[in-house]
């Protein structure tokens, strides 16, 4: 399969800036699994539903992970401002590679002053990307980092520098329990606890997690012409043995599985709905079985996307190519702060 399978023309002036309130005014564009659609809005997502169905989140909390520093040599700051963005936590405690801009001048023993809080060291350098020891670690050093940084949007939402401070509550789910994720599991932005009671009242569901940390790989592009020649970022995934029995109960029980995200679905994939925890890079592409999931919520994605391709696969490439289209056409919004959809596995 070709990258150009999966691309499509998507006016700019969809992709969606900011979030709507109430959080269930958003738009839910239901596919079926014979291919019809149905346009709603998450107000009507118990429509959509089936009773028993069992809703699966991801709980893993996006935390700031953009800072502003200085760079600092012999006790003495110097020089302009630099932006760091963490990008994936390596194997040693408190040691980290990120992006620096700019980061041309930085070397290898240099100090980065953030605050009096929080200093770090360039350990290794590669053009823009740097491995940072900070000063702390584990859970205190992501809740130092997440005091002061800033949200790490997506680059299609545009900020002014320093960003607004409503994205730290706007870019961060309801289910969210521990701090992980360098990106937002976005279909769970749609939710928050009245929505779920309203949900369980209507449907007699069940709700349960799992944890995937999403990684800035999340927003990376395809290279290769050829999508099998793409290799996916690796992202650690757990779950629990009360959630893993859920997802099993439901699923011995004939009722549906339905993701909250494609995070959840890569995570449910990757561990077969088995409690464990692992490093995943799967990458979901049509052809492939899915063995846990039915039924899938998820925003819209971007054009040549490995997600854009997740969600062909999930549904049928034709059959998503439609809905994209009859989203683009009746003015959807897209990405990260945007409407969502309903997507179920075909049934012919």
């Amino acid at each position: 399969m070709r990258l150009s399978d999966f691309d499509f023309n998507l006016p700019e002036a969809l992709i969606a800036q900011r979030p709507v309130y109430p959080r269930a005014a958003a738009r839910l564009l239901q596919v079926r699994g014979d291919g019809s659609r149905v346009d709603r809005t998450f107000a009507d997502l118990a429509a959509c539903l089936c009773d028993g169905d069992l809703l699966v989140f991801n709980n893993s909390q996006v935390f700031a992970s953009r800072l502003i520093g200085q760079r600092e040599r012999d006790g003495q700051r110097f020089g302009g401002r630099i932006e760091v963005t963490l990008v994936a936590e390596t194997d040693e405690p408190a040691l980290w590679v990120c992006y620096a801009r700019p980061g041309k001048k930085l070397e290898p023993g240099d100090g980065l002053y953030f605050s009096d809080r929080l200093s770090t060291v360039v350990e290794a350098k590669d053009g823009a990307d740097i491995k940072l020891r900070f000063d702390a670690q584990g859970a205190d050093l992501l809740e130092t980092i997440d005091a002061l940084g800033h949200m790490p949007l997506p680059p299609y939402i545009r900020r002014a520098k320093g960003g607004e401070n409503s994205d730290r509550e706007d870019y961060r789910t309801f289910c969210g329990r521990k701090k992980g994720s360098l990106a937002a599991p976005t279909a769970s932005l749609h939710f928050d606890e009245e929505t779920l009671e309203s949900l369980r009242a209507a449907r007699a569901l069940e709700v349960a997690e799992v944890r995937l940390d999403v990684g800035l790989g999340t927003f990376a592009p395809i290279r290769s012409d050829d999508i099998s020649d793409h290799q996916m970022h690796h992202e650690s995934c757990a779950l629990d043995a009360d959630n893993a029995a859920l997802i099993a109960s439901a699923r011995a029980e004939g009722r549906r599985v339905v993701a909250v995200g494609t995070t959840v679905l890569r995570a449910l994939e990757s561990l077969r709905g088995q409690a464990g925890a692992m490093s995943t890079d799967i990458f979901l592409k049509p052809g492939d079985d899915f063995h846990v999931v039915d039924a899938l919520i998820t925003n819209f994605h971007l054009p040549q996307s490995t997600l854009f391709m997740l969600v062909c696969a999930f549904s049928g490439t034709e059959a998503m190519k439609a809905a994209y289209d009859h989203a683009i056409a009746a003015e959807y919004r897209f990405f990260s702060y945007g409407d969502g959809c309903l997507l179920e596995r075909p049934t012919g």
